[in-house]
């Protein structure tokens, strides 16, 4: 009789062997989640964090991640949409796409020697790299709209003035050289600004159902916009010149004013916050509070 009461209890020793294994892992997987938010955020009980993504699972709900087509048809989201393709089209039309791809064409129309070309092109590619990865460390402090709009509107204005050096060329052997500095300037300021900035946000202003479709929707417009611009600048800079930076500056300049009058600020908000804020963006001088009371009144 003990023998098969031993016997019985063979299997349960192993059972208990493989959920001390289990606790032991779970415990392991706790102190590495932990670690890795310490690490990311730095120390602390992260409640705030916590709340705020419990308040947007609740919002949420059972909803499963949206489409792309789904995206499209929200008609709570359509700010948003407008917003990405503003500033996700005024990047790729406002000449950073020009200046890297076509530098040597750009270079050589500034009159900048041919076998100082190389020297440059690899200066401005390095600047950009430096300046992207200095623009994280102030990014939260100063705020994501105030960098973008001013990001574009200083790049609006280097671009009316690479527009001046480029047709005042000939008139001195300076000029070419200082158009290479305007160049440096440009880079620098969509690096301190758009470039570092665009990428999250999508992220920050959708909730995370539309994320995913979000994201296929910044990518879609990132590759239209960089296929059409190669097709049509080659033509553009052979027809125009240097007025063809003259257009690369009006649409610098038609993303800074979006920004600045319609693009709500993100920093320090959830994005519930941010959804209500496009919510309550007023189009021509009325907001959705204001047509609702109208009619309540007729």
């Amino acid at each position: 009789m003990e023998r098969f009461q031993e016997r019985r209890l063979l299997p349960l020793s192993g059972l208990l062997w493989w959920l001390y294994m289990l606790l032991e892992w779970i415990v392991v997987l706790c102190y590495w989640l932990i670690s890795s938010l310490q690490c990311l955020w730095g120390p602390g009980d992260y409640k705030l964090e916590i709340e705020e993504m419990s308040e947007e699972q609740a919002v949420i709900g059972e909803k499963h991640n949206k489409s792309l087509l789904d995206l499209l048809r929200d008609k709570h989201l359509r700010w948003q949409l407008l917003s990405l393709l503003v500033i996700i089209g005024c990047i790729q039309f406002s000449g950073v796409s020009a200046v890297t791809v076509f530098s040597f064409n750009i270079f050589l129309e500034a009159g900048i020697p041919v076998d100082k070309i190389r020297y440059v092109t690899l200066g401005i590619g390095a600047s950009e790299v430096l300046i992207s990865m200095t623009c994280g460390l102030f990014i939260e402090s100063v705020g994501r709209r105030a960098l973008m709009w001013t990001g574009f509107g200083g790049m609006s204005a280097i671009m009316a003035l690479i527009t001046v050096t480029l047709y005042l060329k000939d008139y001195s052997p300076v000029i070419p050289y200082i158009t290479v500095i305007l160049i440096f300037l440009f880079i620098i300021s969509y690096g301190g600004g758009p470039a570092g900035i665009a990428p999250s946000l999508a992220n920050e202003i959708f909730i995370q159902s539309y994320r995913p479709a979000a994201f296929v929707f910044t990518g879609l417009l990132r590759w239209l916009g960089f296929t059409m611009l190669g097709f049509i600048f080659p033509f553009l800079i052979a027809v125009l010149k240097s007025l063809s930076f003259a257009l690369f500056s009006c649409v610098c300049l038609i993303a800074a004013l979006y920004v600045f009058f319609i693009l709500p600020e993100t920093k320090g908000k959830t994005p519930l916050e941010i959804s209500q804020e496009f919510k309550n963006i007023r189009a021509c001088g009325s907001s959705k509070e204001d047509v609702m009371c109208l009619e309540t009144k007729l």
